[in-house]
């Protein structure tokens, strides 16, 4: 009879130590405050990489909290009037709109820098 080898998913994702100084760090996302506009630097990109040749507007830089950066997505595709979505602290807009995105940034505080094609 062999005996199964416990991994730490059977542990029930709690991990055991030993050192009688260990303290848990919570570092809770919540108590991120997002800075004001004007004191982002956002950098808008061009980019038809590993989406089957499809033209998107990528904005990265935002600093803050994650509704925030949600809203601001959608604001943005509202007033280009295209789709898109917000991954990993991007801003993904369909089609390459980088003009009409930077001058509503600009409008809204936000320091916007063109990069590359």
């Amino acid at each position: 009879m062999s005996k199964k080898k416990l991994g730490l998913e059977d542990l029930g994702g709690f991990v055991f130590s030993t050192d009688n100084d260990f303290e848990l760090n919570s570092d809770n996302s919540d108590d991120i405050e997002t800075p004001e506009p004007k004191d982002q630097h956002l950098e808008a990109h061009f980019s038809n990489k590993g989406r089957g040749g499809k033209i998107v507007t990528v904005i990265k830089g935002f600093e803050g909290k994650e509704e925030d950066l949600n809203a601001l997505g959608k604001t943005l595709k509202k007033k280009c009037g295209v789709g898109g979505s917000v991954k990993d602290g991007e801003i993904i807009i369909q089609g390459d709109v980088r003009n009409k995105v930077m001058e509503f940034l600009k409008q809204d505080g936000y320091r916007v820098k063109r990069v590359g094609g």
